[in-house]
């Protein structure tokens, strides 16, 4: 069987309805909540779907915004096929407005694991450091393979939260990572 090359780029405001190819199902096993101040694991055992019509609108609206007032989404194919994404949104945040967010990352349900999330985090991460950001916030969906991966990569829960962001989405776990230099 023929290896199919990953590729990746930088993605345009064209690319929005490729957005729709990306398969975000996945079985789940364990969420996290934060409870005073730490993480508590809490079993689960359902299947999360994909994409319904109402969630694709509202995460086609999330990349447009950001690509529009200066954010950055970056790209990976197989072959044609789009099979993952990551956004950096455009505002900075924290106290001392040294944090990017990584407001969108998701990667086809076949191809996890494959280090396809690690080097979407890295370019997105080089990016916000070019921009002056010493840190990614990321508000991470509650899922055991979300955190872990989040945590996998060097994040470590955020300090200080980001009210906004926790308002929008209460049961995320929000972490840091920090861009050394």
């Amino acid at each position: 069987m023929a290896t199919i090359m990953i590729t990746y780029r930088t993605m345009t405001l064209d690319d929005v309805n490729q957005l729709q190819e990306i398969d975000r199902s996945e079985h789940i096993d364990l969420i996290y909540e934060m409870r005073e101040n730490r993480l508590v694991e809490l079993e689960q055992n359902h299947e999360c779907s994909n994409w319904d019509e109402m969630l694709l609108k509202e995460i086609q609206n999330r990349y447009v915004y950001e690509l529009e007032q200066g954010g950055i989404a970056y790209g990976a194919f197989a072959g044609d096929q789009f099979i993952g994404f990551g956004v950096l949104a455009h505002q900075y945040r924290g106290k001392e407005r040294n944090q990017l967010q990584v407001d969108l990352m998701y990667v086809s349900r076949g191809y996890r694991r494959q280090g396809i999330g690690k080097r979407i985090l890295n370019e997105l991460g080089e990016e916000a450091k070019k921009r002056g950001a010493q840190y990614l916030y990321i508000s991470s969906t509650e899922t055991k393979s979300a955190v872990s991966f989040y945590k996998s990569q060097g994040s470590q829960i955020a300090s200080e939260i980001d009210q906004e962001l926790y308002d929008k989405e209460p049961k995320d776990i929000h972490m840091i990572k920090e861009l050394g230099t």
